[in-house]
């Protein structure tokens, strides 16, 4: 199996829009052959520090979004060539409306199960 796990930051203000777009998205690429599951996640907590992890606390509400509001996609197809498949129709479909919604380009991070 093969992953993409893509970090984005949206504007603050198109927290509606881009939530839309992501569901859209996902229906689209869980629609295309070879694609196995597909998740956005919004960042909704923090850690207080690494103590607090150690202690066993749990992690704390973000209250309020300072610049930007972070989501993360994580993605799982069968292989490379389903993925690089699929990205591109995602991209020729959708390009242009994520474009509006984003700070910065996505960082990408891809790779292989290991377990």
């Amino acid at each position: 199996m093969f992953n993409e796990i893509c970090i984005y930051e949206a504007k603050i203000d198109k927290q509606d829009e881009i939530e839309a777009l992501m569901k859209e998205v996902a229906e689209f690429y869980l629609s295309q052959p070879g694609v196995i599951d597909v998740k956005y996640i919004k960042r909704t907590h923090r850690q207080e520090d690494f103590n607090a992890v150690k202690e066993g606390k749990a992690p704390l509400r973000l209250t309020r979004y300072i610049g930007k509001v972070t989501y993360i996609l994580h993605w799982t197809v069968e292989n490379e060539e389903v993925h690089a498949q699929v990205s591109k129709r995602g991209l020729e479909k959708f390009y242009k409306r994520w474009n509006r919604c984003l700070i910065t380009m996505p960082k990408i991070l891809l790779g292989e199960n290991i377990v």
